[in-house]
This record gives structure tokens, sequence and C-alpha cells, in this order.
């Protein structure tokens, strides 16, 4: 079962998750980070472009590749998932542009985009440690409910309860606006990774939270197919845990 961390605030989740970030990357200069995009990950983004700024922290030899994209937006969108890294971390830090893998909303081949994401993930060495969110149904990156626990990277359609989150005014003003189909690394090439980090605040976020960690494990709710990670770690704040039955 992943190990559960649970913190009073968003706050301390971030410093909690850029900690292992950060100690991932001084032990292994040339790691090969995953990272996730929305609302949950920014204050940890915050916190790796800190202690870049503050405390040296070395991106230079440090490889990313990010979950996701949607399907039609280009990276200078700015919606886009490359935009938002772009905007959020990567202009923050010294990371060489070359070595931030974002798929390619725009490939003319999907199929063939997200073969050759599977292959770079290969050709470096496999993911060291992938920051994960979660969504109000529990899906992880754009594998809604119902996506096989040993699912590729592939073109996907998003559920209505997705593009309605994604709706709120935090991203895009309008459900009509949101692409209905995105670009997405599998649970299976997720559950690949050494290390796995998911985040979650907020009272939203507790049923699936609840789900992911003391539910059956099933398709049915995306997040709770890392139950069996060797090396999967939830951090929480109070809100996101509060329907949590077990002690951690």
């Amino acid at each position: 079962m992943p190990k559960v961390i649970i913190c009073k605030t968003d706050d301390e989740v971030a410093k909690k998750a850029a900690a292992i970030f950060a100690k991932q990357i001084r032990s292994k200069p040339d790691s090969v980070l995953g990272f996730a995009t929305g609302s949950t990950p920014e204050k940890t983004y915050a916190e790796l472009a800190r202690l870049h700024k503050t405390e040296g922290l070395d991106f230079s030899k440090v490889r990313t590749f990010n979950l996701d994209e949607y399907w039609g937006l280009d990276g200078d969108h700015n919606q886009s998932y490359r935009y938002f890294m772009n905007d959020r971390l990567f202009k923050h830090i010294n990371i060489k542009p070359w070595n931030t893998f974002v798929l390619d909303g725009t490939a003319v081949n999907p199929m063939l985009e997200c073969k050759a994401f599977e292959t770079k993930i290969l050709a470096v060495g496999g993911v060291d440690i992938w920051l994960l969110g979660i969504g109000n149904n529990g899906h992880i990156a754009f594998n809604e409910p119902g996506s096989p626990v040993d699912s590729r990277t592939r073109l996907v359609s998003l559920t209505q309860s997705t593009i309605d989150a994604n709706s709120d005014g935090r991203f895009f003003k309008n459900p009509a606006d949101v692409p209905r189909c995105a670009l997405s690394a599998g649970i299976g090439t997720v559950r690949e990774a050494r290390k796995i980090v998911l985040l979650a605040t907020g009272s939203k976020k507790a049923d699936a939270i609840a789900a992911a960690l003391e539910g059956p494990f099933t398709p049915d709710c995306p997040a709770s197919l890392l139950q069996d990670h060797k090396d999967c770690t939830f951090i929480l704040d109070s809100a996101a845990a509060s329907k949590l039955k077990k002690k951690y």
C-alpha cells in the first residue's frame, strides 16, 4: 500500500513534495522526472523554483516528461500543458528546454506521437519519480474510470465531469472551450516509474482519495491501481484526507 503523509495545509504539502524531488535531484543530478499539471502541483513547482534560486538546486542535467496534453492545442496556447510547465516551472529554473518532453497536441499522427513518447522514456532509462494529481472521479493523468491497469500513452476522450472540473474559471471559463480529447500517459506507463508521489488538496478530492487508498483495486478508480506500487507516496492536506477511515 502507498505511504500516506497528511499535512495541515496545502503549503505544507507543496514543501514536502518539493523536498522529495530535491532529494532525488541531489542524489542523481541526471534524474528523469515525471510531472503533472493542474492547480494542485502549482505550489510544488513554485517551491522547486525557490529551491533553485535560493539553494542552488541544479536542474541542468534533469530530463522531464509530462503526463498529458490537450489534443488540438499547440504549445503556445495559454491553456496547453506545455505553456503551463514553461510558465510555472521551466522558465524559473536552469533546465535545458530540449530535456523537457511534453506530448504534442497538434501532432499529425497521435498514435505515432504517443509511441515516440514511450520510446523516449525507455531511451533515457525510465522515469525515476513521477508527480501525480488526482481528479474528483479518481482519474490520474487523463486516465478516466475504466482505464486498464496496463494502458499505455494514447489519445483519450475526457468525461463530462473532467470537462466540467476544467471549466470552473481556473483554466477555461466555458465548458465549450475545453478540448474533448487529450494525449495521456497510460496507467501502465506511470506504474513503471521507480517512485510515485501523488498530491491531493481540498475537500473536493476527499472521496477520490478514500476510494484510492481504502477502496478496491479497480479501474473504476484509476488511482486505486497504484495500491500495489513498490514506492508510492500520497501527500494530502487534512481536507483531502478527511474521509479516510484508517489511521495514517
